[in-house]
Formats: C-alpha cells, sequence, structure tokens
C-alpha cells in the first residue's frame, strides 16, 4: 500500500480541480531512467488496467501496476512546498539509495 499525507492529498486534489480531472485517481508507478537506475511517475487517471493494484489512502484512491507495486510497497507520498522547491516526494522504506532531488532510486 502507497500512504497519502494530508498534504499531498489536499495538492493533489487542487491540482485535479485546476486540471478538471474531478474524478480522477492518482495512478504511481516506476520506470527504468534517472540518475540511481529507477524513476517515479506520477500522474492522474480515470481507467484501472488489467493487473493494476487499487486501494484507497486517506481519502484518496491510489492504483498501481502490478509491477511497479513491488517497488513501492510501504511508500508514503507526501508534499513539499519548502525552499527547496516544490513538489511530491516519495518516502519509500525500499529503497537503498536515492538521487539528491529524490525523483530516482535504486534497490
Amino acid at each position: 500500500m502507497i500512504t497519502v499525507t494530508d498534504t499531498a492529498k489536499k495538492q493533489a486534489i487542487r491540482l485535479m480541480e485546476d486540471d478538471e480531472k474531478v474524478g480522477y485517481f492518482i495512478r504511481v508507478g516506476v520506470q527504468g531512467g534517472g540518475c540511481s537506475g529507477l524513476m517515479y511517475q506520477l500522474t492522474f487517471d480515470n481507467q484501472d488496467l488489467e493487473g493494476d493494484k487499487s486501494f484507497e489512502s486517506n481519502g484518496v484512491k491510489v492504483v498501481v501496476d502490478k509491477k511497479s507495486f513491488l517497488y513501492l510497497v510501504g511508500t508514503t507520498l507526501d508534499f513539499s512546498g519548502g525552499l527547496n522547491g516544490k513538489g511530491f516526494v516519495f518516502v519509500n522504506p525500499n529503497a537503498d539509495r536515492t538521487c539528491g532531488c529524490g525523483e530516482s532510486f535504486s534497490l
């Protein structure tokens, strides 16, 4: 399961409303790339695909494809608005190493 913090929930809802994507959910995934080997993907979607893992956290529907789920079990999705920039932040207990920007990781 992926946990969504209150801050991430508020920001995701605001962005979906701004983009007129009311009724969409958060799709989280992993793909090869980035300076550490694997990169996080975060999009808004409205279609479940075969093999997706779907669950709710903090009142927000989160969907992960089967392959990515193995890398993301136990991850927390947060949002940071501090001086170092704004953006969604993945706190992944499975990652052995992350890059400086936090957008990629390795196991």
